[in-house]
């Protein structure tokens, strides 16, 4: 499906960050976080930037949940690579990886294809060294269960997998509600309970349906306190929370496998920490 504004916007919005987070939710959860003392003045050349638009009511677009892969042999495979990111076992983890891999960044590969495929992927997800950031992001994607088919690589599946929504009726929300796309997400299971305020025992305000929902940023002392809760505004126009991990994005970066002969491999990246240095 060709993409739109909306869509592309959002995929650019992802491809900014690094591999692993959960782009572009995770962006405006880190400013819920970070005191306006904090924030750097514009320069006189430089007028501030205006806030978030003010919450109001909009249409509640629905999201179609990524697939599952119900294959039981990648589900062994992500168990299998789950406990090699666990014990940080690279020899192991190298066995895994597809000699054909492939690593794109922005718009090309740009796997280098003198080094052993490990290399690659060491350098896509940040595997150097024992505390490299990368084993932790490789555990996280091992615990994934959906992915998507990759047009432009046969018999690849890329994961997570992205939610399908309308995206004529989302540009037509954002420019309602004065957003950019990168403000909006979806709620991981239908009924997400919003709570009044970021305490775990604040009154139930709102129950969320599987639709495109608005991340609000919050830069007040309590946000800071809880941060493990997530500031959004409902489709009535409530500003209300929920915890950060229930809202999810709707483009990040991805990990891919393939299954060769019978044994799935690593095929390949889509973002990461930017290109070879």
């Amino acid at each position: 499906m060709q993409k739109t504004l909306f869509s592309l916007s959002v995929v650019l919005a992802a491809s900014a960050l690094a591999l692993g987070s959960l782009a572009p939710i995770a962006v405006l959860a880190q400013q819920t976080q970070q005191p306006q003392a904090q924030q750097t003045p514009a320069s006189p050349e430089q007028p501030a930037q205006a806030g978030p638009a003010a919450p109001k009511a909009y249409n509640a677009v629905p999201v179609q949940p990524p697939k599952l892969v119900t294959d039981p042999s990648f589900a062994a495979f992500r168990k299998q690579l789950a406990g090699i990111a666990q014990k940080k076992d690279r020899p192991a983890l190298a066995r895994l990886v597809s000699q054909r891999f492939f690593w794109i960044p922005e718009d090309k590969d740009v796997a280098d294809r003198k080094k052993p495929p490990i290399d690659n992927l060491s350098q896509a997800i940040g595997l150097e060294g024992r505390d490299g950031p990368g084993w932790e992001l490789l555990a996280g994607y091992a615990d994934e269960a959906t992915a998507d088919p990759d047009p432009d690589h046969a018999g690849v599946l890329c994961a997570p997998g992205e939610a399908t929504f309308d995206d004529k009726a989302a540009e037509e929300l954002a420019n309602a509600t004065q957003t950019e796309p990168a403000e909006w997400g979806y709620p991981s299971s239908n009924g997400l309970e919003v709570r009044s305020g970021p305490e775990q025992n604040a009154p139930v305000i709102e129950k969320l349906g599987l639709h495109l929902v608005r991340v609000y940023p919050d830069d007040s002392p309590l946000a800071a306190v809880h941060s493990d809760m997530l500031r959004i505004v409902t489709p009535s126009g409530k500003l209300g929370y929920v915890p950060t991990d229930s809202i999810l994005p709707l483009a990040t970066d991805q990990v891919c496998y393939v299954k060769e002969g019978n044994a799935w491999k690593i095929a390949g990246v889509f973002g990461g920490f930017g290109g070879p240095q």
